[in-house]
């Protein structure tokens, strides 16, 4: 009797422990999660490069036998191919939004003229408005107050950019310093991932595996889409001879994150500008080029690049990456997609391990 009751309590100090232990480690873990919250962007994108640029890291790895000079060499095609030419267009992107702001504030840029060109063009879009119960006037307002405000937020962000230089490329050093860890030692660390989740190794190793194929599938196809279509606006806005080509052609590249809509937010209605004009001929080549070359690339490359290695359909992709965009930023267009596949994937190990097709059952 003794011996049971000296065994009852011994199971139940070692649940204590246990509790106790876990608790302690949760509360660890989260604390050690909100010290690094300052630098999210650099860890995030450093776990991004670590996953995007691994299959090319081991391949130099089994060629050269050396792991440190093989992420040193993928870091350094990292940086001519991706970085080093999106910090020069980021940088161009905020002097051209910074000079529209001061062509606006001095008057020599007035975007309730381009509206009022609209209104008298197509008489029938104020019909349209009204009988919406929309004031035209207000709307005019509206476009020109945002149009101001976004000016001024890329002024003040290039402003930024100049008096935190130093904190600028603190946080880019930081990145790639991370990132070489995290392609030299990736696999290390993913096995002692494996080793601490009580998932289940097979399941963690399926879910893992479907971080990386969906990380590498997003960041990979979008940013590709992006380059392709903000490269072709832009051209095509400098052959037509259209002011601020090459702000216009980052704005066309960052908008075409969003699946579906993207560029069309900015060629259309410069397309319905030089109509309302009276230069049809400008119009006509950018509609089309719009709808026919920058349009096609978009429900061309992105099914292949995207939606193909991701398994994901086409409206997960869009509200997914709208619901990323919101909650987390820039950096929504990649965390977003990634929670959705997640989330179908716990959903599909849930249904194949607890709810298995009973013998007979008639199959989909």
């Amino acid at each position: 009797m003794e011996d049971s009751q000296r065994m009852l309590d011994r199971l139940t100090r070692r649940r204590l422990e246990q509790r106790s232990f876990l608790i302690a480690l949760v509360l660890v873990t989260l604390l050690f999660l909100y010290l690094l919250k300052p630098f999210f962007t650099a860890v995030f994108w450093a776990c991004v490069i670590g996953m995007v640029f691994h299959p090319m890291n081991d391949a130099l790895s089994r060629r050269w036998s050396n792991p440190t000079m093989a992420s040193l060499a993928t870091l350094a095609l990292c940086l001519l191919v991706g970085i080093i030419p999106t910090l020069f267009v980021l940088v161009s992107f905020l002097q051209e939004g910074a000079d529209i702001y001061h062509r606006l504030q001095s008057g020599e840029l007035n975007p309730s003229k381009y509206v009022e060109t609209i209104r008298q063009g197509f008489p029938a879009i104020q019909a349209v408005l009204e009988s919406l119960d929309l004031s035209f006037e207000a709307l005019q307002e509206q476009l020109s107050g945002a149009a101001i405000a976004a000016s001024r937020q890329l002024a003040q962000q290039a402003v930024k950019i100049g008096q935190g230089t130093v904190i600028f490329f603190v946080h880019l050093a930081l990145m790639l310093y991370v990132a070489f860890y995290m392609l030299r030692d990736g696999r290390r660390l993913v096995g002692q991932v494996i080793r601490a989740l009580p998932l289940g190794d097979e399941r963690e190793h399926l879910l893992i595996s479907k971080f990386a194929e969906v990380t590498r599938a997003t960041v990979k196809g979008n940013l590709v889409v992006a380059a392709v279509q903000g490269t072709l606006g832009g051209v095509i806005f400098a052959l037509l001879g259209i002011h601020g080509a090459l702000l216009w052609g980052v704005v066309m590249a960052m908008l075409s994150l969003i699946p579906m809509v993207g560029a069309g937010l900015i060629w259309a209605p410069v397309a319905v500008y030089l109509f309302a004009v009276g230069e049809w001929g400008h119009g006509l080549i950018l509609a089309a080029f719009g709808a026919g070359v920058i349009g096609l690339v978009d429900n061309v490359l992105r099914p292949v690049l995207v939606g193909r290695d991701t398994r994901l359909p086409d409206y997960v992709v869009l509200l997914s990456t709208l619901g990323g965009f919101v909650l987390f930023g820039i950096n929504g267009f990649v965390i977003g997609p990634l929670i959705a596949a997640l989330f179908v994937a716990f959903w599909e190990i849930f249904v194949r391990e607890f709810n298995p097709s009973e013998p007979g059952a008639m199959e989909p």
